[in-house]
């Protein structure tokens, strides 16, 4: 199996010119190149806009600086919200990193499911899906022409254009999208991009979505391998049972306030992210949380229905806890134990 990261730095806002903002930033990057040197394969970003605690908004940017502090590590974008770019520029920032960083570049992509975010950029959450689409056949164009295009479509237009710089991988950085509703997932595996599955599902409807996948990338003729699909899972080691316990309270207090930013007025919103069961048994359930034996028999459901891709989330930037996962969790699905982080 291969294991990465899922997740975000933060970097509030802060009046007192003796607090440094960045170090929020600062902090994530140590964490994910000391990752790479404990074996974690990736470290996929999100982006987010106006949450008022400093979620990171400029994936790429943040993404680019860690591709020139590590050497191996993937370097995902989980996800970019397309509707809220121009695809061309963005098509052109993305070829840019994939460049520099010698290929490593996951270009995960999404319509998005926050409403603050829909209606702080005023556009019609109800456009997502069509704008997702539209940029979707942009970027790909622009990636995978050498020659000139005009492109007219129903948001965008451009005339005579070609993308530069080229992408190192071929014919381009593999798209991974994510996607829930089993609709959704038929859709990625109509375009024969990878699937991100997200942490708040349970297990059977974690396995059952990798299942329509499967089913899906076969029936279109493009085959299947289960690395295709990342499942996000937020983890945890925990030293005794109040440890996992209060960590549990925490999963549930961060659910309940991505809810509340996340929903619409009209208490409406159907994305499958939203759909989740805030009782203690289901954050619980779907989480990998506890000693080193409960994690791995979680994973082992997991890898029993073919899954061999997991992002971890979750713990905030805890060196312990990615440690110990890296140490006493890790080696069990390997085929060799990961190199230990040289200050511990």
């Amino acid at each position: 199996m291969k294991f990465g990261l899922f997740g975000a730095a933060t970097a509030q806002r802060n009046a007192n010119p003796d607090v440094d903002s960045a170090a929020g930033f600062k902090d994530y990057i140590d964490y994910v190149i000391e990752a790479e040197s404990l074996g974690y394969h990736s470290s996929f970003i999100v982006e987010h806009h106006f949450t008022g605690f400093g979620q990171v908004s400029a994936t790429l940017n943040l993404l680019t600086w860690i591709g020139a502090r590590t050497t191996t590590l993937r370097l995902g974008t989980a996800v970019i919200v397309l509707p809220w770019h121009n695809p061309v520029l963005l098509a052109e920032q993305a070829a840019t990193l994939d460049l520099l960083s010698g290929g490593r570049l996951d270009f995960g992509v999404g319509k998005g499911y926050r409403h603050n975010e829909y209606a702080s950029f005023r556009i019609p959450m109800e456009d997502g899906q069509a704008r997702f689409e539209e940029a979707i056949d942009i970027i790909t164009k622009s990636w995978t022409s050498n020659e000139r295009f005009s492109f007219h479509g129903k948001f965008w237009q451009y005339d005579d254009i070609i993308v530069e710089p080229p992408t190192v991988q071929r014919p381009n950085p593999p798209f991974w999208q994510g996607a829930g509703h089993p609709e959704s997932i038929r859709r990625v595996a109509a375009r024969g991009h990878n699937l991100l599955l997200d942490q708040f599902a349970s297990m059977d409807d974690t396995i059952a979505r990798f299942n329509i996948y499967r089913d899906a990338m076969t029936a279109n003729g493009f085959g299947f391998k289960p690395a295709q699909v990342g499942v996000a899972r937020a983890f945890y080691v925990a030293k005794d049972e109040a440890d996992k316990q209060a960590a549990i309270d925490r999963r549930i207090a961060g659910q309940r306030r991505l809810h509340d930013i996340s929903q619409r007025p009209d208490g409406n919103n159907t994305a499958s992210i939203m759909a989740f069961s805030d009782t203690r048994e289901a954050s619980e359930e779907s989480a990998l949380y506890g000693s080193p034996d409960e994690i791995c028999r979680k994973i082992e459901r997991l890898q029993a229905a073919g899954v061999e891709y997991l992002l971890l989330n979750g713990g905030g930037t805890s060196r312990e806890n990615l440690r110990r996962f890296a140490r006493e969790v890790m080696p069990h699905f390997q085929d060799k134990a990961p190199v230990q982080a040289a200050a511990e």
